[in-house]
């Protein structure tokens, strides 16, 4: 089942097209990564699906609805975590729980059991208490990440989630998310680094200039690119009769 469908999306800042008539669709229970550089349109792409950008041609659909400004009970549903962290300096790690939670749960024992939950899933239960100023750079991240999930959301997108972290840090955060599929959230993942889509993702779109480059399992993606491994060894004074040797070798893996 197709939880997200995108249609002929198409998006422009003045005259530069940052998103250029996308099209692309995501299965339920899957982790889509968006792969691109810096300035592809992966952002602009998680904000006109969150319909918090205006866009000049296309149509997109969530949970087979129409995705509009107003469209609220869809928003219910959907956890997001940014790039940049969004919470309240002046409250600590519990109370910036429950504030995001509380947009979306309003029963306080059903809140207070999620807000527990959120804690102890991305390892907070130390921090409680802690203000935003007293985390550290990964440990703010968790909070960030915590805000995003709490309510319990069937589709969650995640913009660059690990950008600026140590690596202890970052492996925790995509362990989480992992965890956050297997428990049966729906992912899209937005990253330029390969080496996380390929330890998250179940396929991959690569995005350049607001259009699709490629898309595919990572395996895919591979064999299109024909990936090999190459090694450059320098060697001084290298005698001419045996560099002739090898160029007549026939199953020679070198290029000489």
């Amino acid at each position: 089942m197709n939880i997200i469908e995108v249609k002929n999306l198409t998006k422009k800042y003045k005259e530069k097209k940052a998103v250029d008539d996308l099209s692309f669709e995501v299965k339920e229970g899957e982790i889509l990564g968006l792969l691109g550089p810096n300035g592809s349109g992966k952002s602009t792409t998680i904000n006109c699906l969150l319909s918090l950008l205006n866009f000049e041609k296309g149509e997109i659909k969530i949970l087979n609805q129409s995705m509009t400004p107003t469209s609220y009970e869809v928003k219910k549903e959907i956890g997001v975590v940014f790039q940049d962290v969004a919470v309240f300096e002046e409250l600590n790690v519990y109370d910036n729980i429950n504030f995001f939670c509380g947009l979306y749960i309003t029963e306080k024992e059903k809140r207070k059991k999620y807000i527990e939950e959120a804690i102890h899933f991305v390892g907070l239960d130390n921090y409680k208490k802690y203000y935003p100023c007293e985390l550290s750079g990964g440990l703010l991240r968790r909070l960030n990440i915590a805000c995003g999930i709490a309510h319990k959301p069937k589709i969650i997108f995640f913009d660059e989630p690990t950008v600026a972290v140590d690596p202890q840090s970052r492996n925790n955060i995509l362990d989480g998310i992992k965890k956050l599929r297997d428990n049966g959230a729906t992912i899209i993942y937005t990253t330029h680094y390969m080496e996380e889509v390929e330890i998250l993702c179940d396929r991959v779109i690569i995005l350049d200039s607001g259009r699709i480059l490629a898309s595919g399992t990572t395996d895919e993606l591979k064999t299109l690119a024909k990936i090999e491994e190459k090694v450059t060894v320098e060697i001084e004074e290298l005698d001419s009769a045996y560099i002739d040797e090898l160029k007549q070798k026939k199953n020679r893996i070198c290029d000489l």
